[in-house]
């Protein structure tokens, strides 16, 4: 189900990347795209204001707005008001966000887990294989060559005063994160044995001058569970509309860790960047200000601090527990 909704003056039509309220055609095809549930509304209300005055009031960057259910007229009203950029609402199709028909719901249930973070949760469940391998494929991005996640109730504390997508696309990078940390050990059991699998299945998929370093300690025998936080992510849609990351999802979903344990998107796009991408094609948005939960990237840069609303002393990079050090490490690729 795909519905458009028209908040004035801009047209939410066809041509997402020219508005009514800018003189000049973007640059890049990017969105926004944003999974959500309708009583989720002031939250993401919330985080949509920050990212308007930080940023996108410049730019007027369409969103795609997804739920696993309709959105109610209120929620498209409500949004209306924070942005004059283009708004899309669409809704997951049934097939991505159900049990597929190999899926052994027993033995799924013995897997429920109360003691871990959405250890019993079904639908976090579904949205971890929806960001997998489906929210890439909805109609509502056809056309659009990067992606920005946002999340409700994020926070963007610091002024972004250049284009992170024409960054990406000037640049040629595939992929950017803002913080990267260790999973938790008992959501992904067998992720790593799994995608080890893969790669001896598909050893011509990966990249020569991948960086499988950053996620194994001990030259591939186990995953030391470093992943960049996927809540927010700068992509090139093209990556995960590859062949190879099809492959790597198809694999993965076979297996049925998504609900046998509890996957998550985030380590496994970092194990796809992983073995697909070059170091080169990764970049950390180290000036891009933005809080999740108890997490945190700001930046420590004396001139950033003049725009931002954050104190760098509590940055995650700092953290025993962030991979973004060992990332930084990465030699470049020949």
């Amino acid at each position: 189900m795909l519905t458009q909704y028209t908040n004035l003056p801009c047209f939410c039509g066809a041509q997402p990347n020219v508005t009514a309220s800018d003189s000049t055609v973007t640059k890049v095809k990017g969105v926004f795209v944003v999974l959500v549930r309708n009583r989720e509304l002031h939250e993401l209300r919330w985080t949509l204001r920050q990212l308007e005055d930080r940023f996108n009031h410049k730019h007027n960057y369409p969103y795609v707005f997804l739920n696993d259910r309709p959105f109610t007229e209120e929620f498209k009203r409500t949004i209306s008001w924070v942005t004059k950029a283009p708004v899309s609402f669409g809704q997951v199709p049934e097939e991505h966000w159900s049990l597929p028909d190999w899926i052994d719901r027993y033995k799924m249930l013995d897997g429920i887990n109360d003691l871990i973070i959405y250890g019993a949760s079904l639908s976090y469940r579904h949205m971890c294989r929806f960001n997998s391998g489906f929210f890439f494929r909805h109609p509502l991005l056809d056309g659009y060559e990067y992606y920005w996640r946002v999340e409700p109730d994020v926070q963007f504390t610091c002024d972004i005063d250049y284009d992170p997508f024409v960054y990406m696309k000037e640049r040629d990078l595939t992929y950017g994160f803002t913080i990267s940390l260790k999973e938790i050990p008992e959501t992904v059991a067998t992720l790593w044995s799994s995608t080890r699998k893969f790669m001896k299945q598909y050893p011509e998929l990966i990249e020569q001058h991948n960086t499988l370093d950053w996620v194994s300690s001990d030259n591939g025998k186990s995953y030391n569970m470093c992943h960049f936080w996927s809540n927010f992510e700068i992509g090139k849609l093209d990556f995960f509309r590859s062949d190879r990351y099809l492959k790597y999802f198809d694999f993965l979903d076979q297996e049925g860790g998504f609900f046998y344990e509890r996957w998550g998107d985030a380590p496994v796009h970092s194990l796809a960047v992983a073995m697909f991408l070059k170091k080169e094609e990764v970049h950390w948005f180290q000036d891009i200000g933005y809080v999740h939960s108890v997490a945190q990237n700001c930046p420590s840069d004396r001139e950033m601090q003049k725009k931002c609303h954050c104190d760098p002393l509590k940055s995650v990079d700092l953290w025993r527990s962030s991979c973004t050090k060992q990332w930084n490490a990465l030699p470049a690729s020949p």
